[in-house]
């Protein structure tokens, strides 16, 4: 089972779809983040990149955040633990 684009069933109507329960899409949604980062990771690229920014707005709103939410904790925990653009890496 995985989760797709909302336009694919009309994009590829001879395969079978159903609809995810409220209660499986925020794991389905997690998983598909999990497998579109891995995606960037072997093709760092903007399409790759936008494919991570969807699947992660939908997560938010499947669990009751806004993006700006998101945008907020992010701010927040970069502001009290820093961010990952000076690339310091942990070595033991």
């Amino acid at each position: 089972m995985k989760l797709v684009r909302d336009k694919i069933p009309l994009i590829a109507p001879h395969r079978r779809y159903r609809r995810a329960s409220p209660g499986e899409l925020p794991r389905l949604l997690a998983e598909k983040v999990v497998e579109e980062a891995l995606e960037l990771r072997d093709n760092p690229s903007l399409e790759e990149m936008a494919d991570v920014y969807e699947a992660l707005r939908a997560l938010a709103e499947a669990l009751g955040y806004g993006w700006a939410d998101v945008e907020e904790a992010a701010e927040e925990k970069k502001r009290r633990r820093g961010g990952f653009r000076e690339g310091w890496v942990l070595v033991d």
